[in-house]
């Protein structure tokens, strides 16, 4: 070098062949620089220092001297800064060796596994280091920044195809061994609780990898997603499947007739003695219910927070808190929270809360979808057995369903609400059964006597009581309803196509048959309480509508007189009375006389005629206490009517008269 000039052309120089070449970094340049300035500075110092002294004697040659240095200095500092500059922009381009050997073709065993995690967390930190704002704008589009990128992008492309071709090859074998061991399912006589704790184990070995390769690529977890959810799919159908056709060979229990409310009443006293028999099918249901659900929250939970997803914590309420994973993991050496952490060991919260929810549903969806249908064979097969144990599965189905609250646990409360929606509706099905049993007593229009559906119902509803269990009180109150509007209805429509005369008489023992049948579960249960008093009802006005027509009939005469009196005192004066047609004293002793002459004969054969159609016989003496106020009642407004407008009339009994005479018979 002769000059300066030369010195920064040299420089220049060095600087766009590293720019162009393949080194990682500029060389050390400075010790160089000084040694030539020196020889240039020894060789042509006379000749400066009479030019700067010609300069200084000049005069302005103090500032030509001075700015000449100033420059010089400024481009020391700024060659300085830029080679400063361009080491770290080197650093950050260069690949290490390792690293790139383990992104491009290392092994993903499980003692490979923490240097794919520094692997990719390199990669990942590489990545967001060429990329604004951890780096300057100026740089973004240089040449080798742009060609480091391309070669990040393709270390990232290459790495997370290479790992999520070895995670669903590794997700399929795991669930392919356990599959293909007979030992892991239940058997002939034996029933196998599932045990999923090595497949997680062994699953959450590669936990912080799929981490990384969320934040590498978040796109590759979609394919990953599903290649678990179907793998971990054929496992748990196997093993429901498996469970429930030994779970229903295992259980011993007679099967139940389904019709009720049809037949002798002997066959419903026996359906209640075996009503005992039964209890194993409820067991085996909440037997089920009791080891699948669990392990399908827990599935569920484990599947969120395995993949990825970024939804709400799924920590049961009341369970502890450890805010620092390092403090938690020294608590709990069996941590299973597989989020990332920080630096310090706290976890990185995600960002987008409940975003994934949805996403998280519908993977969920795959992962379990086709299990329902082993839950759906044990229902049916329960219902044949004996449909009223739909009563308390539904109980337990509504007992597991009251606890499923955590946001992974949709799917879960989803099966349990399909599995009371059908339980629901098999339990339907048995009751319009029922109710179409009650419906074909409606053929045989000649019955009489209390219908053999009354003290079977009774019976039916006993049982029902005892299978309730939980919120299925409502599923059996629906049902009472439904079948006592049924009774009642078909009770009416029997009673008016039948023989006129005997209609009240069928209406009164039947109504009165329900309330004997039901009184004591009425003192219990509120809405059978609501039928008694509604049969209550319907069994006084039948029994006011029999009685008045038997006392009509057999004192026409005297009442129809009264009739006649009532009518009139409304449109003429009491006195003009006795002066009408047909009811002047005289035709009243004629009535008297022919009505009460013989009385105790006319009120025995009252008697005979309240007996005579009559086929419960426990209910004539108050059907006949019913009939003696009821006429005594009459006969006391008759006697107080004829007084008024005949005066006293000494051939009419009087009412204590009547009422002696009565008690007398």
């Amino acid at each position: 070098m002769c000059n300066i000039d030369d010195r920064n052309r040299l420089l220049l120089s060095i600087l766009n062949m590293c720019k162009e070449s393949s080194m990682n970094r500029l060389p050390k340049l400075v010790g160089m620089d000084i040694v030539e300035m020196a020889l240039w500075a020894k060789e042509n110092t006379p000749a400066v220092v009479e030019e700067e002294r010609e300069l200084l004697e000049g005069g302005p040659g103090r500032e030509i001297i001075e700015s000449r240095n100033n420059k010089l200095e400024m481009q020391s500092v700024n060659n300085k800064v830029l080679i400063e500059e361009m080491d770290i922009l080197l650093e950050k381009l260069r690949i290490p060796s390792d690293f790139a050997a383990c992104l491009t073709g290392g092994s993903f065993e499980e003692s490979r596994m923490l240097k794919n995690v520094e692997a990719c967390e390199w990669l990942a930190g590489a990545i967001r280091n060429i990329q604004t704002p951890n780096l300057d704008p100026t740089y973004v589009n240089m040449r080798a920044v742009r060609e480091k990128k391309a070669e990040l992008e393709k270390l990232k492309t290459t790495f997370v195809r290479r790992a999520s071709e070895f995670l669903r090859n590794y997700f399929s074998s795991l669930v392919d061994f356990m599959i293909s061991d007979k030992s892991y399912f239940s058997q002939r006589g034996q029933l196998k609780r599932p045990d999923h704790a090595d497949l997680r184990y062994k699953c959450r070995t590669y936990a912080r990898l799929l981490q990384h390769l969320k934040s590498l690529d978040k796109s590759s977890l979609g394919p990953l997603r599903k290649a678990y959810c179907h793998s971990l799919n054929l496992l748990l159908r196997r093993e429901a499947r498996e469970f429930a056709n030994e779970l229903r060979a295992s259980t011993k229990a007679s099967r139940n007739p389904t019709v009720w409310l049809e037949g002798s009443t002997g066959s419903a006293t026996q359906n209640n003695n075996n009503s005992s028999e039964t209890s194993t099918v409820s067991e085996a249901y909440a037997k089920m219910l009791t080891i699948f659900i669990p392990l399908l929250v827990d599935e569920s939970s484990f599947f969120a927070h395995f993949m990825c997803f970024e939804v709400p914590a799924l920590v049961p309420s009341g369970a502890p808190a450890h805010h620092n994973k390092k403090n938690a993991k020294i608590e709990n050496n069996d941590d299973d929270d597989l989020s990332l952490m920080d630096p310090d060991g706290n976890d990185i919260k995600p960002e987008s809360g409940a975003s994934e929810l949805g996403t998280l549903n519908e993977a969920l969806q795959e992962l379990l979808d086709g299990i329902q249908e082993d839950f759906y064979a044990v229902v049916d097969w329960a219902y044949k057995i004996d449909p009223l144990r739909c009563i308390s599965m539904h109980g337990i189905t509504e007992r597991y369903l009251s606890g499923q609250k955590a946001d992974a646990a949709g799917f879960v409360r989803k099966l349990l609400h399909d599995l009371e929606s059908k339980i629901s509706l098999q339990f339907a099905r048995f009751v319009d059964e029922a109710c179409h049993q009650i419906e074909r007593n409606e053929r045989n229009v000649r019955q009489t006597g209390v219908f053999s559906y009354i003290p079977r119902f009774a019976t039916l509803a006993a049982r029902m009581e005892q299978y309730i269990q939980g919120q299925s009180r409502d599923l059996v109150d629906k049902a009472y309803t439904k079948l006592v509007n049924t009774m009642f209805t078909t009770l009416e429509k029997i009673a008016q196509s039948g023989d006129p005369k005997g209609a009240d008489i069928v209406l009164l023992e039947n109504y009165a048959a329900f309330q004997n049948s039901l009184y004591d579960l009425a003192n219990v249960v509120p809405t059978l309480a609501k039928f008694y008093h509604q049969a209550s009802e319907a069994y006084e006005q039948a029994c006011t509508r029999h009685i008045g027509g038997i006392i009509t009939g057999q004192f026409n005469r005297l009442f129809d007189f009264h009739r006649r009196i009532e009518e009139l005192i409304f449109t003429i004066t009491p006195e003009e009375i006795p002066f009408q047609l047909g009811l002047s004293k005289t035709e009243l002793r004629k009535v008297v006389k022919t009505s009460l002459t013989g009385i105790d004969k006319s009120v025995h054969a009252m008697y005979r005629r309240l007996q005579r159609n009559l086929t419960s016989e426990e209910l004539l003496p108050s059907l006949w206490d019913k009939c003696k106020k009821e006429f005594l009642e009459k006969y006391d407004s008759f006697v107080q009517t004829v007084t008024k407008i005949y005066g006293n009339e000494n051939n009419i009994p009087s009412v204590a008269e009547m009422r002696d005479l009565l008690a007398s018979l």
